[in-house]
């Protein structure tokens, strides 16, 4: 399985727990990993035969910006959600990095992966 990445991805966003973090605008990073098959592409040398990943960014940055979660936890699995539906991947590896969120640490989060959901019908 081929891989392609975007990493540190920064967006802000509303996200925690705590009344004043409602109240302000955070710094998230984004790392991904999303299954391609680069071989088409390779061949072609065509952004039309590859997974456009400024296409991914661009849709992410909306989202993320727009969006108001409690949890990095919450954030990374909507994120997953529309690489995989709207991006067509078979397998998608989130990390949601949080930078500043614990003192003494450079950042908290989390990291999941997914694969595409079956189809319901």
């Amino acid at each position: 399985m081929d891989k392609i990445f975007l990493h540190d991805l920064r967006v802000e966003t509303v996200i925690g727990i705590w009344e004043w973090e409602r109240k302000i605008r955070q710094i998230v990073a984004i790392d991904l990993e999303m299954s391609a098959d680069i071989r088409k592409a390779a061949k072609t040398d065509s952004v039309d035969d590859t997974l456009n990943y400024k296409g991914v960014a661009k849709r992410l940055q909306q989202f993320i910006g727009d969006s108001s979660f409690q949890l990095v936890e919450t954030l990374a699995e909507n994120i997953a959600a529309i690489v995989l539906d709207e991006f067509e991947v078979a397998w998608v590896k989130v990390k949601v990095n949080k930078p500043g969120a614990i003192r003494g640490a450079r950042d908290v989060g989390v990291i999941i992966e997914r694969g595409a959901r079956p189809d319901s019908g």
